[in-house]
């Protein structure tokens, strides 16, 4: 694999803070709805008109993974038109990584994941972009890790000469810690402490994954980590020893990204009906 990275500018995001709507475990199927009720593109666009309802004015917008079900490669083509429709309709960059559930080579399609030129296409394509005064890193744990070369391209691009003012996000889909629940504790990065070493004493602010299909908040070796929750289902979190379940609720993240604070907020896409509103006084 090329050491050298592809690079995107953007000019959407302003100095003072950035907002960035985290979406994540999308599970776009072909045919079938996900167990027979879960479509996941309608559900990523119910989450983006959620956002725009609720006045939320996001700089980008990141999807962190798992963007199909295993063995649905044919709903890429739907998933890049809803993509690029999602970007048309705000006006800022949509960013997405691949999860374990995504096949690289029919992920081509997908915007920014061409293959550069001399690269092999089942090979992973690490990702750096501007945006404002914030640099993203797109990593492609797909395979559950990210492997030498792509560390080798992290290391390289963090030691660059000429960093974002602001810092670096990190965004892949598998976290580099595990979840507290016992059947998910060890499903997290598997070449974690190889990541960590490299990011540790960066500039690396935060790291936005997904996978585990329940929010996660945690700092290791002093940076922040925010596990968004999933767009498809979350974990029954009292499930029984032994077991995964998981039950219907759809979720994002709201992240903000300040000069002294990065701070990740879980929103659910449906809600009860409201006990009271409160409006300012005239």
């Amino acid at each position: 694999m090329n050491a050298v990275a592809s690079s995107e500018e953007s000019t959407s995001a302003g100095a003072h803070r950035t907002t960035v709507l985290h979406l994540s475990d999308v599970h776009a199927t072909a045919g079938a709805q996900l167990y027979g009720t879960i479509d996941g593109i309608t559900r990523m666009l119910a989450a983006s008109d959620y956002a725009r309802n609720a006045g939320v004015a996001p700089d980008a917008i990141v999807i962190s993974g798992d963007l199909i079900e295993r063995g649905n490669e044919a709903a890429y083509p739907a998933l890049r038109d809803a993509l690029l429709g999602l970007e048309d309709s705000w006006g800022v960059p949509v960013l997405t990584v691949l999860g374990n559930h995504d096949s690289r080579v029919p992920a081509r399609i997908l915007p920014g994941h061409e293959t550069p030129e001399g690269w092999q296409a089942d090979a992973a394509v690490p990702r750096a972009v501007r945006i404002g005064e914030w640099r993203f890193l797109l990593l492609d744990s797909s395979t559950g890790s990210l492997g030498p070369a792509q560390l080798a391209w992290l290391e390289a691009e963090l030691a660059s000469a000429a960093p974002a003012p602001a810092g670096t996000v990190v965004v892949m889909h598998h976290p580099p810690l595990g979840s507290p629940l016992p059947m998910l504790a060890r499903a997290g990065l598997r070449d974690a402490a190889d990541f960590l070493d490299i990011v540790e004493g960066t500039d690396v602010r935060t790291i936005l994954s997904g996978h585990f299909h329940h929010p996660l908040a945690a700092t290791t070796r002093g940076v922040h980590v925010s596990v968004g929750p999933a767009l498809a289902y979350h974990q029954v979190m009292n499930a029984e020893p032994g077991t995964v379940s998981g039950f219907d609720r759809s979720m994002y993240s709201l992240v903000h990204l300040g000069a002294d604070a990065v701070s990740a907020s879980s929103v659910g896409v449906e809600h009860p009906a409201p006990l009271f509103t409160l409006r300012p006084a005239p």
